[in-house]
């Protein structure tokens, strides 16, 4: 087969998965929603703040805050293009069609990355607007310095989200022992080393610390991370080329 036929096959397998439906259609829900709750309580409260947490309030990040749920709806999506096939026995018909396990990987990957991508984009851009709807008199606009790449970026945050799961999905092949692993890392573990003061170096060099970074317009007074929104999502990126080179050195060594 050749990779445009490859790249239509793989199309056709995710669209014809109802869980693939389903999981980006809640991360759209729940990141969107979410955040025009946060929202709605950050505009609440803003009177009560105190000085120092007005001068680091961000309103395009806090529109962004369900995201921290819905990216979990984008691992699963991850996790299921990919070892949906491992799970089924079907990757030995996948792997008899498409000997060429580089373009068998890449392709089922590219078709999800521009369907991840599109999706995150719709979300990041509908949970900015309905976002800053709710803060009233403290919305940004999104001609604001910095806001389009922030809206953007979260666009992109999600996509990679995606397929840095995909990566893991493709070393590990189970997608119980994939979600079993993501789920409590990004949910707990990056929350917990990110937080607490003895770790917090090395918490921010996860990739979903270090790539939220690209969300935030307004730095808040106490940070002190050595990196911007591009050097964040640049790490995140390297976190996401690994996984994938992972999963295809071991596509390429073992038996299906």
């Amino acid at each position: 087969m050749t990779a445009v036929q490859v790249v239509r096959s793989e199309w056709t397998k995710i669209r014809s998965v109802a869980s693939t439906v389903w999981t980006l259609s809640l991360a759209v829900v729940v990141t969107v929603a979410l955040g025009m709750l946060i929202s709605a309580l950050s505009s609440n409260e803003f009177d009560d703040m105190s000085r120092r947490d007005r001068l680091s309030f961000d309103p395009t990040f806090i529109s962004f805050a369900g995201m921290s749920l819905g990216q979990l709806a984008m691992i699963v999506f991850g996790v299921l293009v990919v070892s949906n096939e491992y799970s089924t026995g079907m990757i030995r018909t996948s792997l008899a069609a498409v000997p060429q396990r580089g373009t068998f990987l890449f392709s089922k990957i590219a078709v999800a990355t521009v369907l991840a991508l599109a999706v995150g984009l719709v979300t990041s851009f509908v949970a900015f607007f309905l976002g800053q709807a709710m803060l009233g008199s403290h919305r940004a606009s999104i001609g604001d310095a910095h806001v389009l790449r922030a809206v953007i970026g979260g666009g992109v945050y999600m996509t990679l989200i995606a397929v840095f799961s995909m990566g893991v999905a493709a070393m590990l092949r189970s997608p119980m022992l994939s979600l079993g692993i993501l789920m409590p890392f990004f949910f707990l573990i990056s929350n917990i080393l990110g937080n607490v003061d003895a770790t917090k170096k090395i918490g921010q060099y996860l990739p979903d610390q270090a790539g939220s970074r690209i969300m935030q317009v307004v730095t808040p007074l106490d940070d002190d991370t050595p990196y911007g929104p591009w050097g964040g999502l640049g790490i995140m990126a390297l976190w996401v080329i690994a996984a994938l080179l992972g999963g295809y050195v071991l596509l390429k060594r073992r038996d299906a």
